[in-house]
C-alpha cells in the first residue's frame, strides 16, 4: 500500500483516479492546485504525486521543480495530453519519475503509480541504510592483512568522485560488499544503489531490465517500463558478473557510459541519466578480449578505477580476525581452540570469504559445546589438513623426491590434474579421489589450468 497525492484541476478527474488507486488498496489524497498539493505534501507526506501538467496559475512543472528541492522527494508522475509530450519529457529531466497520456487506462495507471511507490520505498531503504551503517561502513570487511587496508584507503579516496570502477575477485571474495561501500561513502550515498547479475538473464530479457520498454514494443509489453539504468538516476548502478554480459548489450552500455543517455526497448525518445557505474567480475576480461568475448573499448571505459581483491588463501592474515567475526553475529556464544583455527588457517578457501562464513554458521548451529575443537572443522576441511601434514616432509610421504634439474611445479600440477580426468573420463569428482583431494579443490586447480570436467 501506498500514499499518493492526486493533483488535478478537474473533480471528474480526480474522482476516477482516486477510486481506481484505493481500489487497489492505496491511501489516497487530493488537491486541485499546485499551492493545495504543497500543502499536502507537507501533511500527507505522499510516496508518489500525480499531477495533471496543465492547470490554472502554476501548472504541473512547478510542481515538479518544488518536490525536487524537498530533502527526500516523492517520486512525481505527470500526466498530459497526447499532443504535450514534449512538455512532460521536460518534466522527467526535471526529476519525475514517469508521465502518462490521457485518456488514462486502468491497468496502465495502476502500474506506473505502482512501480513509482516501489522506487520511493527503495530511496527510503536505502536512507535508512546509510543512517544504519555512517560510522561502521567497514564492519564485516577486515582488513588484517596489508591488501585488504590498501583496498579500504582506495575505497575513501574512490568514493569522492564519480568515476567508474571495475571489482574484479573470485566468486566470494566481497566484490558487492566493496561496491556498496563505493556507494554509500560518496555523495550518491543518500540515492538507492541497483544492482543486477549480469550472469543471471538471457540476452533480451537483460536489455530490458537495464533499459526498460515502451508499451507495446514487443509481445507482452502491455505498458511502459522504466529499467534499471533510469531509476538509479542519481545514484548507483552495480553490475555485477559483467563479463558475461552479451556483446550486442555490451554496446549498448558503452552508448549509455559515452553519451550519458538511453533509449527504452522499442522506443525513440533519448533520455538523458545521471548515474555512476560499478562493474565487478571473477573473470580474466584481458582473455575475454583475445577471445572476441568482451569489446575492448567497453573494457577501457569500465575499467577506470580498478579494484582487484585478492583470494582468501593470499591473505590469510584476515582469517583469524573473520572467524572472530562470525561468531560473534552468532546467537550463540563460542570460543575456538587454537589448533582448530590453526586449521582454518591453513585451508585454501576455494570459496572464499562466503565459504568461510557458511562453514562457520554451521559449526556453531551444530556444536553444541561453548568452545569449537577441530573435530567440530567439517570433514573435508579436516582431510585436507591430514593430507597437507602427511605431504613431502610429513609422517606419510609417498617417497617422491625432487629430481636434481629441479622441475617447474605447475606444469607437474597441470599434468597430474589432466592424467588424473583423463583415467576418470573427464569426472571431476572421481579425478578428485584419484588425487586424494576433495571435489571443490580439484575444481578450483582444474580451472586455474583450464581443464574442463564435468
Amino acid at each position: 500500500m501506498a500514499k499518493i497525492l492526486i493533483v488535478d484541476d478537474e473533480a471528474a478527474q480526480r474522482r476516477i483516479m482516486s477510486d481506481i488507486l484505493k481500489a487497489a488498496g492505496h491511501r489516497i489524497a487530493v488537491a486541485e492546485n499546485v499551492d493545495q498539493a504543497e500543502e499536502s505534501v507537507g501533511d500527507f507526506q505522499p510516496d508518489v504525486v500525480l499531477t495533471d501538467l496543465k492547470m490554472p496559475g502554476r501548472g504541473g512543472l512547478a510542481l515538479v521543480e518544488a518536490m525536487s528541492k524537498l530533502d527526500l522527494p516523492p517520486e512525481v508522475v505527470v500526466i498530459t495530453a497526447f499532443g504535450t509530450v514534449d512538455t512532460a519529457v521536460k518534466a522527467m529531466r526535471l526529476g519525475a519519475y514517469d508521465y502518462l497520456t490521457k485518456p488514462l487506462e486502468k491497468e496502465e495507471l495502476l502500474l506506473v503509480a505502482e512501480r513509482a511507490a516501489e522506487k520511493y520505498s527503495l530511496r527510503m531503504e536505502s536512507k535508512r541504510l546509510r543512517q544504519e551503517l555512517h560510522g561502521k561502513l567497514g564492519e564485516g570487511l577486515i582488513a588484517e592483512s596489508g591488501a585488504m587496508k590498501n583496498i579500504l584507503e582506495m575505497v575513501t579516496m574512490v568514493a569522492q568522485s564519480d568515476a567508474t570502477v571495475l571489482i574484479r575477485g573470485e566468486s566470494g571474495t566481497g566484490k558487492e560488499r566493496i561496491a556498496r561501500l563505493v556507494h554509500l561513502q560518496g555523495a550518491r550515498g543518500s540515492r538507492p544503489m541497483l544492482g543486477i547479475n549480469c550472469a543471471a538473464f538471457p540476452e533480451t530479457l537483460l536489455e530490458t531490465e537495464l533499459f526498460g520498454y515502451e508499451k507495446g514494443s514487443f509481445t507482452g509489453a502491455a505498458a511502459r517500463k522504466i529499467g534499471l539504468i533510469e531509476s538509479a538516476h542519481g545514484g548507483t548502478l552495480f553490475l555485477d558478473e559483467v563479463g558475461d554480459m552479451s556483446l550486442s548489450t555490451q554496446a549498448k552500455l558503452l552508448r549509455v557510459l559515452q553519451e550519458r543517455e538511453i533509449r527504452r526497448v522499442g522506443g525513440t525518445m533519448t533520455i538523458p541519466i545521471d548515474i555512476r557505474v560499478i562493474a565487478a567480475t571473477h573473470k580474466d576480461l584481458a582473455e575475454a578480449i583475445r577471445q572476441g568475448a568482451f569489446r575492448e573499448d567497453l573494457f577501457y571505459r569500465i575499467n577506470v578505477i580498478p579494484i582487484v581483491i585478492p583470494p582468501l588463501r593470499d591473505r590469510k592474515e584476515d582469517v583469524p580476525a573473520l572467524v572472530r567475526h562470525f561468531l560473534s553475529k552468532s546467537a550463540r556464544a563460542k570460543t575456538i581452540q587454537a589448533e582448530a583455527l590453526r586449521m582454518l588457517i591453513a585451508y585454501d578457501w576455494p570459496g572464499n570469504v562466503r565459504e568461510l562464513q557458511a562453514v562457520m554458521e554451521r559449526i556453531t548451529v551444530l556444536t553444541k559445546a561453548a568452545e569449537i575443537t577441530p573435530a567440530d572443522l567439517p570433514f573435508e576441511l579436516r582431510e585436507e589438513n591430514r593430507r597437507s601434514a602427511s605431504g613431502p616432509g610429513g609422517n606419510d610421504s609417498s617417497g617422491f623426491e625432487i629430481p636434481v634439474s629441479g622441475l617447474v611445479f605447475e606444469d607437474w600440477e597441470r599434468n597430474l590434474l589432466a592424467q588424473a580426468l583423463t583415467r576418470s573420463q573427464g569426472n571431476m569428482a572421481d579425478a578428485a579421489k584419484l588425487l586424494g583431494m576433495t571435489y571443490r579443490t580439484f575444481q578450483y586447480r582444474a580451472m586455474k589450468f583450464g581443464l574442463k570436467g564435468s
